[in-house]
């Protein structure tokens, strides 16, 4: 690359995302050359195609604390990488977002930690975020910032470029305010958020919740004004208003369709049933390694359902895709041990030779791959204890071109709320989700395509464009986003219809 391409792109920069990675990471290959690879994760997948239709700048981690890196221009977005230490990565990110915060927010499933080297750590590294993104913003530019590990980003960019529009969105769950008032660190953590101008959050409870604790904590106001754009149920903070909304995040849903329905990846799906032993069903689970997941307890519905009879090892293969995450941090390190010890059980128990029931696979696969194993898969398991939205279920439900397969979704995932034609499970009742998989795997093709049309409506419909212009729109002229289409038969594709823009 020329040295005009490699210069910070300040003055061109109308569209910045600023996350915790970039889309892509810096690696070696087998001869130890450094190189660009995609980096896998819900909020790439989301937001990168976006981004690249407008030929934005994204500011983010390139996921080496080896050297310094200039920007740089990647298939039509431009790249602005912000280094940190490896002391920056222990604390500010296996220590404070994933030991502190991630906890916290999903329902103290774990406890979380709280050390305040953690938290001066969190404070430095948004910091130097925050100084990236203003030197990548050019004059007037609309900055979006994503997700938990940045949330004092808003508040330190809005003092260093007061000409900015900025934009915050939460991609995992805001707590219930009795937990996020354990926080030591909470009102800080609300006034960073309240720097920016729109506030998203995947579900109106969250965008509720949050409303309540910026009164509480930092004594705004929501009370209607009678300054220009202010509506009911904003936040207002001396002469500034803030709008909180719910904005529901999606995938490229026709993109994903398309590549299901090439003829190499539907030959990849007909390989995998081969691979398997061509079993009557197959049931797919697809996660990061993760203690929110659930992955245990549909582990544990298997292993039950064997032992019942109810599922035979001769007909039904579970496959278990975990893709490698946080594998530093204890709790991940000891979740994986758990899980591979009760794939290990489940398999000594009923496989036979050549024939294991479940297939473990802890590795990152590609969006071909895992397009195929979504199109081979009978009946997706997604079982979170708590997750802010899940792109996997989505993902599933637009690799179906058939309109054939079953859905089966924890209420506790955000997704819950649109995707009725799902099978709706309490991932706490074991024998609910085992009653649930059964009746999964004994679906009619009548009763499939009927439930499968009315997800692929609402996913194809409502995809990451929409949620990324609906958000946009909110940010850009203080309106709310557009309200969903209704559906071919004149109905709501949505469950909480209302509920896309601002609450």
């Amino acid at each position: 690359m020329d040295d005009e391409e490699t210069r910070a792109p300040r003055a061109e920069a109308g569209l910045v995302v600023v996350a915790n990675r970039l889309p892509v990471s810096l690696e070696r290959d087998a001869t130890g050359r450094p190189r660009w690879q995609h980096s896998p994760g819900g909020l790439v997948n989301a937001l990168e195609p976006f981004l690249r239709g407008r030929r934005g700048v994204w500011v983010g981690w390139p996921g080496t604390t080896a050297r310094d890196l200039p920007p740089f221009p990647e298939d039509g977005l431009r790249l602005h990488p912000v280094r940190l230490s490896a002391d920056d990565v222990s604390g500010f990110y296996e220590g404070f977002s994933n030991g502190t915060l991630w906890p916290l927010y999903h329902d103290v499933i774990v406890p979380p930690e709280y050390h305040r080297s953690w938290w001066e750590a969190y404070v430095r590294v948004n910091r130097t975020f925050a100084e990236a993104a203003s030197e990548a913003s050019g004059p007037g530019a609309t900055v979006w910032v994503q997700d938990y590990q940045l949330q004092l980003v808003p508040a330190m960019l809005r003092e260093l470029r007061p000409d900015l529009r900025i934009g915050f969105f939460l991609h995992i769950p805001f707590p219930p305010v009795e937990l996020f008032m354990q926080l030591p660190w909470r009102t800080e953590i609300v006034r960073g958020l309240l720097g920016a101008d729109l506030i998203g959050f995947h579900r109106p409870g969250g965008a509720q919740n949050f409303r309540w604790l910026a009164h509480r904590l930092t004594g705004s106001s929501t009370e209607p004004r009678p300054a220009p754009g202010a509506r009911p149920g904003d936040v207002h903070l001396g002469d500034r208003s803030v709008r909180i909304g719910a904005f529901p995040i999606s995938i490229d849903a026709a993109e994903l369709d398309r590549l299901a329905r090439r003829p190499d990846v539907q030959r990849r799906a007909r390989q995998i049933r081969e691979e398997l032993g061509n079993p009557e069903k197959i049931i797919l689970g697809v996660d990061r390694l993760d203690y929110t997941k659930g992955i245990d307890v549909r582990l544990r519905a298997v292993h039950e359902m064997l032992g019942e009879g109810r599922i035979r090892p001769d007909r039904v293969a579970f496959v278990q895709i975990a893709i490698p995450s946080r594998e530093r941090v204890e709790h991940y390190v000891r979740l994986r041990e758990d899980v591979e010890r009760t794939v290990g059980r489940v398999n000594g128990e009923f496989s036979r030779v050549g024939r294991p029931v479940v297939h473990y696979l802890h590795t990152s696969v590609s969006r071909e791959e895992l397009a195929a194993f979504y199109s081979a898969a009978d009946v997706m398991l997604v079982t979170p204890l708590r997750d802010g939205m899940n792109l996997v279920c989505k993902e599933y439900i637009a690799c179906r071109y058939r309109e054939d397969g079953a859905l089966v979704l924890s209420e506790f995932a955000g997704a819950a709320a649109e995707l009725s034609g799902a099978y709706l499970v309490n991932p706490h009742d074991l024998q609910g989700v085992k009653n649930a998989l059964a009746e999964a795997l004994d679906l009619s093709p009548d009763e499939a395509r009927h439930r499968m049309s009315r997800l692929r409506r609402q996913v194809l419909t409502h995809d990451v464009e929409f949620w990324a212009r609906s958000f946009l729109t909110a940010l850009s002229d203080g309106r709310p986003g557009p309200s969903p289409s209704p559906a071919a038969d004149g109905s709501s594709p949505l469950a909480y219809d209302t509920e896309w823009a601002l609450t």
